[in-house]
């Protein structure tokens, strides 16, 4: 048996977040004008570019044509020639718009129709009539992913190896940094390092918030709200009680597929109810990373009793779409 056994490196990676004013392209799909005048002012406010639509259809049309990669989308539920939920359906079947967070704005709020949308891929939501702190809080989630996944896009380029040739390998890592970078290197041991690397940064940067940091639902939830999120992180990893935890990663071969055991030294987290989103946890600014990494990313993604330990599975063998 091949194994590695190492410490994460010291990089000089730049984080995730590096990029906090970057301009966003936003596409508004919107049938609605004052509604949309009403977003777009939001937007411009944030510092991002809007594209606007009035139906799904339109939408769809600008995704596919020469405009340009775009980055969110708002999208209205209701409207005519093609209605919000079947444009989501749409985008989600192509792997190549797929990632793109999608906010859903609609009037239908009860928990069965935001459930409808969860189970379409849609992981963010606005009621109407739209809140304006809502809206930018919902807003700075959505492009705060979008960031993530530009950054670990040009991250897994970085990493381009051999990595068929490794059958087991374990990692200790401790920064935020070194998660970043550590997320793609590990990626490319898993047959599709596109579709496993959001997943798999998602479950190593939760290890150093709530394992190895302890920050809380609602602690994080106010941090995020004052952009201080990382800072914190960064405050609580030199304290005494957290200094010294780190994470361990092992990435082994085995089942014909791969695993990704990530372990942190926290007390653990009731991890059920985070495998999948609740409609009551829909508008909040965050607690959507371990659903979409159980959705999107594995074909399993388990926890221990405790929860300190996930275990995520990727089958070698390609799975038949019917």
């Amino acid at each position: 048996m091949r194994s590695i056994d190492m410490l994460a490196p010291d990089t000089n990676i730049v984080p995730f977040l590096r990029k906090e004013d970057e301009s966003l392209r936003i596409l508004v799909v919107e049938d609605n004008r004052i509604e949309r005048m009403f977003m777009e002012e939001q937007i411009k406010d944030l510092g991002h570019n809007m594209l606007a639509a009035e139906n799904g259809q339109e939408a769809l049309n600008l995704l596919s044509g020469p405009e340009g990669a775009i980055d969110v989308i708002l999208m209205d539920r209701m409207m005519p020639i093609m209605d919000g939920m079947t444009a989501v359906r749409k985008i989600k079947q192509d792997t190549r718009l797929r990632r793109i967070p999608i906010v859903m704005v609609t009037g239908a709020t009860s928990a069965r129709d935001m459930q409808e949308g969860i189970d379409a891929g849609v992981f963010y939501y606005l009621a109407k009539p739209v809140n304006e702190d809502v809206l930018k809080s919902v807003l700075a989630a959505a492009t705060r992913e979008a960031l993530q996944n530009k950054a670990l896009g040009e991250e897994l380029t970085r990493h381009q190896s051999s990595f068929n040739l490794i059958d087991t390998c374990k990692f200790k890592f401790h920064t935020l940094e070194e998660a970043e970078s550590l997320s793609a290197f590990m990626a490319h041991c898993f047959p599709d390092p596109q579709r496993v690397l959001p997943g798999l940064a998602e479950l190593m940067i939760n290890a150093i918030e709530h394992g190895s940091c302890e920050i809380g639902y609602e602690k994080k939830s106010s941090l995020i709200e004052s952009g201080t999120l990382r800072a914190e992180i960064k405050r609580r990893s030199a304290l005494t009680e957290y200094k010294d935890r780190f994470i361990e990663a092992v990435i082994t071969h085995k089942d014909n597929g791969v695993y990704a055991i990530i372990t942190d030294q926290g007390p653990g987290f009731s991890w059920k109810r985070y495998m999948n989103i609740e409609p009551a946890r829909a508008t909040d600014n965050h607690g959507r990373g371990i659903a979409q990494a159980n959705a999107l990313s594995f074909d399993k993604l388990t926890y221990n009793e405790k929860g300190n330990q996930a275990i995520a599975y990727v089958s070698k063998t390609p799975q038949i779409q019917w």
